[in-house]
């Protein structure tokens, strides 16, 4: 039998190809080090406390309690004293992280508290971040906006320039600037600077916009002293009709049955909130509910469709997120009519807002909203409203116990 010389090491995945089982055995092995020589330091102090209690004895006995002290104290020169400096080496780069987290805790405040509207966001101008100044002036919750593209705070005409230069700022080719206009306030320019950025531990770039009333050169505040800011009457009306609403959907979703919940939901944003509301349940597969339509409309048309054929829906329950889209880009995203017209063609369909019915992690449906023709598009106001209304029907209709 051929014995080994070494003991086998006690975490055996150290290969440089694998940094994460490299970086654990590291701990594990730094971690049993420091408990060893805690357990050594113990021992260490009871052995002391014995020697000082041998100072009662006789004097012909002390000289082996001497040997003894001297024997403790060459251990501590030999071997306790080493094991110490090498387990204070890694004191430093524990202090360096420590110091790295306050200082990235000190940089989200001054991002929170910077007075001007500043977001992050990736090449695709999906928001990370936005600030209190941020949500403030666009209108839109830091929860609600993040995840969801930039653009779609910004009038239409100006999404496309935006996006490209936001990715030729995270390619590396510089800051760019640009005059844009938010969809809450078309008649308002806005200055954006984009800046490329790079997180500590993020693997590529992301891009710094900074949002500026009133477009190039423009006061970020106003002079003193301060102007009195008239409200915006278009806005208040827009946001009371939106209480309204919500309030309308919380009476209808309180005073229905679990089954009766579609229909009655888009019998309340039938009309005044969209031109067409369909309703389409069922968490194991979709079925249509409820088609309302307006008055030109053919209701009949939809309600004979299966949901499977509209990619649209069966995306949305797919993924669990919320779809607007202004002047829908594919006219196939509802699927066709029985004569083969593609639905959003047909229905004039120039803005349109499609959530999942999410209780938890179940979808228990989708909703789907058109406006049509020349009335005002689905604003990120009015989507965030629905977002809203939308699990508060998933959960009138989760199934009772």
């Amino acid at each position: 039998m051929v014995h080994s010389s070494s003991p086998p090491p006690a975490f055996p995945f150290t290969r440089s190809e694998n940094g994460g089982l490299e970086r654990e055995s590291r701990y594990v092995r730094r971690m049993t080090q420091t408990d060893e020589f805690g357990e050594d330091l113990a021992d260490f102090v009871r052995r002391v406390a014995e020697l000082k209690s041998a100072r009662s004895l006789s004097g012909g006995d002390l000289p082996t309690v001497l040997d003894a002290a001297i024997f403790e104290l060459d251990h501590v020169v030999g071997q306790l004293w080493p094991r110490y400096e090498r387990l204070s080496e890694a004191g430093p780069a524990r202090t360096r992280a420590s110091a790295d987290r306050q200082e990235q805790q000190l940089l989200r405040a001054v991002f929170q508290r910077l007075p001007l509207p500043v977001a992050l966001v990736d090449k695709e101008t999906v928001v990370r971040r936005l600030n209190g100044a941020a949500t403030a002036f666009t209108g839109v919750r830091a929860g609600y906006a993040t995840g969801r593209p930039l653009t779609g705070f910004l009038a239409h005409a100006d999404r496309a320039a935006f996006r490209s230069q936001a990715a030729a700022v995270a390619r590396g080719e510089g800051d760019r600037s640009l005059t844009v206009r938010l969809q809450q306030q078309p008649s308002v320019p806005v200055h954006a600077t984009l800046a490329a950025v790079r997180p500590s531990g993020e693997p590529r770039a992301t891009v710094l916009v900074v949002l500026q009333p009133g477009g190039p050169g423009a006061p970020v505040a106003p002079a003193d002293p301060p102007v009195r800011q008239l409200p915006d009457l278009a806005e208040t009306t827009r946001h009371a009709a939106v209480m309204d609403l919500l309030d309308a959907m919380t009476t209808a979703l309180l005073t229905t049955d679990r089954q009766g919940a579609p229909e009655a939901a888009a019998r309340v944003l039938h009309g005044g909130f969209a031109d067409w509301v369909i309703a389409d349940a069922g968490a194991d597969g979709l079925t249509r509910a409820a088609v309302l339509a307006p008055p030109d409309g053919d209701a009949a048309a939809l309600e004979g469709q299966d949901p499977a054929d509209c990619p649209l829906v069966v995306e949305t329950a797919r993924t669990g997120s919320p779809a607007l889209q202004i002047r829908p880009p594919d006219p196939d995203a509802f699927g066709g009519t029985e004569t083969g017209a593609p639905v959003l063609v047909a229905a004039n369909v120039t803005s349109l807002l499609c959530v999942p019915l999410k209780d938890g992690d179940a979808v228990r449906g989708v909703l789907t909203l058109f406006r049509c023709g020349p009335r005002l598009a689905f604003s990120m106001a009015e989507a965030q409203a629905m977002d809203l209304m939308s699990r508060h029907l998933a959960l009138a209709m989760r199934p009772r116990a």
